[in-house]
């Protein structure tokens, strides 16, 4: 067993029998009291994220896992099917894994997989997808100073808000995670 000031972002804990990730950690140290750790969790199976509190010499069940990257290939029912590049093997990673992000996958993208024994557990999209945009209403010339955002749907078939500049048939990058426009890209 560990303690809990052996835990940092990203780590993966058993937590009353159920398996969560850590996504946020802070040591805290409120006036006169005795110091202890914030942690904000993620369930893996269930999806919920909850706040802890724990005391710096409190055990807690570190769960190791292994991390591999995988080139996402195709989507098959509630499953994307990725592939271990070096050793060629496919895996069914259920979609839940990726949570919203699974709507900006793009076949060949490298995803990040971590595995606890042969299962996988949770799964990491790229940090920024370049897809391009399939519909949108034409911009009007000269409406770039203002914030104003419009709907484009992308090859995904997933529809995001993008400033008014942004013409159909044009390539962006997208933040998978958030589902947010980052930048226009230059064929």
């Amino acid at each position: 067993m560990a303690k809990a000031s052996d835990m940092s972002v990203g780590t993966f804990i058993r937590y009353n029998n159920e398996l969560c990730v850590i996504s946020e950690f802070q040591h805290r140290t409120p006036g006169n009291l005795r110091a202890f750790y914030q942690a904000k969790m993620r369930n893996l199976k269930s999806g919920k994220q909850t706040e802890n509190r724990f005391r710096p010499d409190e055990e807690v069940e570190i769960v190791r896992v292994e991390e591999r990257d995988l080139q996402y290939l195709y989507k098959e029912a509630d499953a994307l099917v990725c592939m271990d590049t070096n050793s060629f093997d496919q895996y069914n990673i259920a979609a839940f894994l990726f949570g919203e992000a699974e709507k900006f996958m793009k076949e060949g993208a490298m995803v990040r997989v971590s595995f606890e024994g042969e299962n996988p557990i949770y799964a990491t999209p790229p940090k920024s997808v370049v897809l391009e945009v399939t519909y949108t209403e034409p911009g009007l010339k000269g409406d770039t100073a203002t914030r104003t955002l419009k709907p484009a749907t992308l090859e995904t078939g997933a529809v995001i808000s993008v400033p008014l500049f942004i013409e159909q048939g044009e390539m962006i990058k997208v933040n998978p995670e958030t589902g947010e426009y980052m930048e226009r890209v230059k064929n």
